[in-house]
């Protein structure tokens, strides 16, 4: 049993993130008008054996799959991470195996979700669909990359002398992640045909610089006169919320009609970050109606959580176009999910990488700890899409073009279906009627750059 306190502080910590967000920890966190602070656990000690211990306990009571997972004697296991995996749900006929819940170090989930930072090289690449070539699908804007001139569909020749086959046939992408600032990564880049010959060296040092999680906000004017507004948001932190809401009251201002929402390469966030967008594109008529709901295990019914649609200052879009793929997950899903039952909401893309719960997460001892805590489902009391959340519209992303752009694949598909209502692959010119925005701000600690 929670005090109202403890409830409230929970609340205000609610993580829902891909955990192949991170190189060697998992996704992101949660929270209400602030960024969020990991609760930190009462521990008798930290030492390996007292640590386990203490997890035991935690996972035992606040686990989401309590009962149903496996609970080993923590003796038979020589570290904290190895006991901690062995606690997991390992999947049922309904059910699949938790690959979701994750430790990171507590300084690296504060900068990420409190200071809106990152450290790394700011390059991620099409490495999940293991083909030839290998592309740069995303640069951070403010990162090494983006200073170095690096932009989406600059082809990888080789990365610190290892070729792109390489890379893709060994699935180990673990080079395009740095481990400290400083550290190294020399680039053979071709902005054609993949080949050796014509490539260009860059090298690339590892830094910590913000997260710019709305790196495009504008007005595309489709072909029938209408305006769409188009934003592409990266990560749901704090930092998001103010570009948000900017982007928002200029489509108002601009009598835009008609949303492109880009999630294909966000992997979640906070909650919080995910119910206000839901309420700007919901606008005033939804207000108080349940978003999401937050179902904790047996023990910890009385904790259960309602997440409302607030009132916005915004228009009321009849239809949303979500662009999406195997990277979009949890807080993502949840933007899709959550707004089913009061609008039409149309994906573009690929099926979504299928996770319907979410953390509380917690410090203990220098680790912040994210285990499952509870499944969302929306107000209709839909959920539990382990596969993903399938395409309206099935679209290839092929990791060209500037997002947002007549010549971008997923964009294009999408203004074809506001116009038409049908699913197409034929690109549709467009005219960008407010420029390209990189409002400030930033990504994730330590995500995967595949």
């Amino acid at each position: 049993m929670y005090s109202s306190h403890q409830k409230n502080s929970f609340k205000t910590a609610v993580v829902l993130a891909s955990s192949l967000i991170f190189s060697a920890c998992g996704g992101g966190g949660g929270g209400a008008d602030s960024a969020p602070a990991p609760t930190t656990a009462d521990a008798p000690g930290c030492d390996v054996a007292s640590q386990k211990d203490w997890l035991r306990a935690y996972m035992a009571d606040q686990y989401f799959w309590t009962g149903a997972s496996p609970n080993p004697d923590p003796a038979g296991y020589s570290t904290v991470q190895s006991y901690y995996d062995a606690l997991l749900f390992t999947g049922d006929a309904a059910v699949p195996k938790d690959k979701w819940s994750y430790i990171t170090p507590s300084a690296a989930y504060a900068q990420f979700f409190g200071a809106g930072k990152t450290m790394s090289y700011g390059v991620f690449v099409n490495g999940l669909e293991g083909v030839l070539p290998l592309r740069l699908r995303y640069v951070e804007p403010q990162s090494p990359a983006a200073l170095a001139g690096l932009k989406r569909g600059d082809i990888i020749v080789s990365a610190n002398a290892r070729s792109a086959s390489d890379l893709i046939t060994s699935k180990d992408f673990s080079v395009l992640t740095p481990a400290n600032v400083g550290d190294s990564l020399a680039l053979q880049i071709d902005s054609g045909a993949g080949s050796v010959a014509g490539a260009r060296a860059v090298t690339l040092t590892a830094a910590s610089f913000d997260l710019t999680p709305v790196s495009v906000s504008q007005i595309l004017t489709l072909p029938s006169g209408s305006k769409a507004g188009y934003v592409v948001l990266k990560d749901f932190i704090s930092q998001a919320e103010a570009p948000l809401a900017a982007a928002f009251a200029n489509f108002r201002a601009q009598r835009v009609t008609e949303l492109i929402i880009d999630l294909r390469y966000n992997g979640g966030g906070l909650l919080s970050t995910s119910n206000l967008l839901a309420s700007l594109v919901a606008g005033a008529t939804s207000s108080g109606q349940v978003f999401t709901q937050l179902n904790r295990n047996a023990r910890n019914q009385s904790a259960n959580a309602t997440f409302r649609l607030t009132t916005a200052p915004a228009p009321a879009f009849s239809r949303v176009v979500v662009l999406t793929g195997s990277r979009t997950c949890s807080a993502s899903e949840l933007l899709v999910n959550g707004l089913k039952p009061y609008m039409n909401v149309i994906t573009v893309g690929a099926a979504t990488c299928g996770k319907p719960f979410g953390f509380y997460p917690v410090d203990h001892c220098g680790s912040t700890f994210s285990a499952v805590n509870f499944e969302t489902v929306n107000g209709a009391g839909q959920g539990r899409y382990y596969n993903g959340i399938a395409p309206t519209c099935a679209a290839i992303d092929d990791f060209k073009g500037e997002l947002g752009t007549a010549s971008e694949s997923l964009t294009a598909v999408a203004v074809d279906y506001l116009q038409t209502g049908v699913c197409s692959t034929v690109s549709v010119p467009l005219v960008a009627t407010s420029r390209r925005a990189a409002l400030g701000f930033a990504d994730l600690p330590h995500r995967r750059a595949d």
